[in-house]
């Protein structure tokens, strides 16, 4: 049976296209279906759309008591799935849902655990793709998992893994990486990529800038490092700067010193910038590790509709 799980947060222009064509991928594989919708907490008329839509064959509706965020919702999703691939994505349409037989295909015939998809020639303006593949080559480096395109959310799991994810109790959540942890057995293919059926996007520079900094802090220790690194240059730059002042200051007599106040100043500014962005990046493990021990639930479902 094939699982997709798919997040809906204010998409309800795109809602009855998006289940027309999901069906119809589906119908191609050949294999049971069913489509999870999960609302993430919408302020649109998304939830009443899912509902009318639970009558149709496989569709179930989870109802989330408010909105968590794309990837909690989605392991919402992976809670109640009941098939052995599962598939996520998005509702947007971007990602057409034409390619989940070519996903399901390649699961099946290379045994994968997990496979993922690169966006080919991406629909996305020029302020989104250049600043996308730089940061997937600095996350590829970064935290050493070999993936191409993070920012794709049409992927698909087998089940032992899906199930992994959801017991791991992890606060904050990036499944595709977090996959990577559970999986051996990973691949990419390349599938297409389209303008936005209708809406707007719910990811803005922000949001995605908040996203990636999780990313980095839930699986690598490299910002701590870089503070090492950082706070060791500052220590050599401070000594050899005292060393500068004091021999300018013998060279050119006390006069020049009161002179070099102002570059006093602003060498200052400097340290204490870099000692304030190291206590901002301290700052952010120890609000991970704060979210961790309160264990609140990373979701809380209110309902879910099922015929």
């Amino acid at each position: 049976m094939i699982s997709v799980v798919v997040p809906v947060y204010n998409e309800e222009g795109n809602l009855r296209a998006l289940a027309d064509r999901l069906e119809a991928a589906l119908r191609k594989t050949g294999q049971e279906y069913e489509i999870v919708f999960v609302d993430d907490g919408s302020r649109d008329d998304s939830l009443e759309i899912l509902k009318g839509l639970v009558g149709r064959e496989g569709v179930r509706v989870l109802e989330l008591t408010r909105n968590y965020g794309q990837h909690s919702a989605i392991m919402s999703g992976f809670s109640v799935v009941r098939g052995d691939i599962v598939v996520t994505i998005d509702a947007d349409l971007q990602n057409p849902p034409e390619e989940i037989p070519a996903i399901v295909r390649t699961m099946t015939e290379g045994n994968f655990e997990v496979v993922g998809t690169v966006r080919e020639t991406r629909k996305d303006s020029i302020f989104r793709t250049i600043p996308s593949r730089l940061v997937n080559a600095m996350t590829r480096r970064i935290t050493g998992i070999r993936m191409s395109d993070w920012g794709c959310m049409l992927r698909g799991y087998r089940r032992e893994v899906v199930d992994r994810m959801v017991e791991s109790q992890e606060y904050s959540t990036f499944i595709p990486a977090l996959a990577t942890l559970f999986a051996k057995r990973m691949t990419e293919i390349p599938v297409g990529h389209a303008e936005r059926h209708a809406g707007r996007s719910n990811y803005n520079v922000w949001k995605l800038m908040n996203l990636q900094f999780d990313l980095l802090t839930s699986f690598s220790e490299f910002p701590l490092r870089l503070l090492l690194y950082l706070g060791t240059g500052m220590a050599v730059l401070g000594v050899a700067f005292g060393v500068l002042l004091a021999g300018m200051r013998i060279f050119y007599g006390a006069a020049w010193a009161a002179e070099g106040i102002f570059t006093l100043f602003a060498v200052l500014f400097f340290f204490f910038g870099a000692l304030f962005f190291a206590l901002g990046i301290m700052g952010q493990y120890l609000g991970r590790v704060y979210h961790e021990v309160r264990k609140r639930p990373r979701y809380t479902i209110r309902k879910l509709h099922e015929r």
